[in-house]
């Protein structure tokens, strides 16, 4: 695989419901797609609440919910991490596109990828 074909892999497992980092690493991997990378998000643990329909609940809600919509338009999906997908009916109720990952294959993205932004 060519290096320009390997993503730039971003790793988010911080909550946004109590930290700036989660939203921090959105924002900085939509400037990694803005300058034409092609990159992988991944949500470990409780990052997956970046996908919550209720943004209030989250440190910078409005933002998170302006930047998912930004990577909803761009078509990036999520790769979630299938175990700490919450049951709650309302998660990811905008619809955003994911692709639920196990610990292996996100192991395996790791494995592939060219650059990596982990926030834990």
């Amino acid at each position: 695989m060519a290096d320009d074909d390997q993503p730039v892999l971003v790793v988010i497992a911080c909550d946004p419901r109590s930290s700036h980092r989660a939203f921090e690493a959105m924002r900085i991997g939509v400037g990694v797609v803005a300058g034409e990378n092609t990159v992988t998000f991944v949500l470990r643990g409780p990052a997956v609440h970046l996908l919550d329909a209720d943004t209030d609940d989250l440190v910078d809600g409005d933002d998170i919910a302006r930047f998912r919509e930004n990577l909803k338009r761009l078509g990036i999906p999520f790769h979630v991490d299938t175990e700490a997908i919450p049951t709650a009916p309302d998660w990811n109720e905008a619809a955003h596109p994911v692709i639920r990952v196990s610990r292996a294959q996100i192991a395996e993205l790791v494995r592939r990828g060219r650059r990596f932004l982990v926030f834990s």
